[in-house]
């Protein structure tokens, strides 16, 4: 899953992107509210993370001007704790939850884990299902129903996970590049067919199916 993390302090922005990381996301970063308006705009980010006390263009700016656009991704605000006015607003106009500063970074990981299992119709909690399969996001391993638990690399974590939680449907290699790398990683498509066969490997060859020029479809039944 790929997010945007719009913060301007830098040590911060820092920190939770490497945090993030380890979590198992692809995460691009923004440092003022109009490159941040901007990227929400151009790019296909699962989930935001936006600061409201930004320079240039404030948080609530931003998101009303997203949702006045038609955008819909989800987006979990970062606001001062005493500052429950500018909270309220940020429901007003379409923020899906909230963080106040200072928090610890295992609840901004969970937060955003129970936000991205609600839009796709999944538990809470860190774990995913489809099928017999279970993906544990904390610890990126998977198992089967015999509880053989396999180990993941990252790209495999963050792959599977993305066909876990959309299953059944056609995927382009186009929309996995998009939301299993960051904006400055190497997109080359072809990486995508090594990993994706790595994924079989482990997994089975009837669990994704190639459809020529479509591109592919996670079985969660076989």
């Amino acid at each position: 899953m790929r997010l945007l993390l719009v913060e301007d302090d830098v040590e911060l922005s820092r920190s939770l992107r490497k945090n993030l990381e380890q979590a198992g996301f692809a995460v691009d970063v923004a440092d003022n509210g109009i490159d941040g308006e901007f990227m929400g705009k151009t790019e296909p980010y699962d989930l935001i993370v936006l600061d409201l006390g930004l320079p240039q263009r404030n948080g609530l700016e931003v998101l009303k001007n997203w949702r006045q656009a038609g955008l819909s991704m989800l987006v979990l605000i970062l606001t001062a704790r005493d500052e429950w006015h500018e909270r309220v607003e940020g429901f007003k106009i379409g923020a899906d939850d909230y963080l106040g500063k200072p928090f610890h970074v295992e609840e901004l990981v969970a937060r955003i884990n129970a936000l991205i299992h609600r839009s796709k119709q999944q538990n809470s909690g860190s774990i995913i299902k489809a099928g017999k399969l279970i993906l544990d996001e904390e610890y990126q391993t998977v198992s089967d129903d015999h509880d053989i638990k396999l180990e993941l690399t990252g790209t495999e974590f963050r792959l599977l996970r993305y066909f876990m939680l959309n299953p059944g449907k056609i995927i382009s290699k186009t929309t996995l590049t998009e939301h299993v790398y960051d904006y400055d990683s190497d997109k080359d498509s072809n990486v995508i067919e090594v990993y994706i066969n790595k994924l079989r490997q482990k997994l089975g060859r009837q669990r994704i199916e190639t459809r020529w020029g479509q591109g592919y479809i996670f079985r969660d039944a076989i």
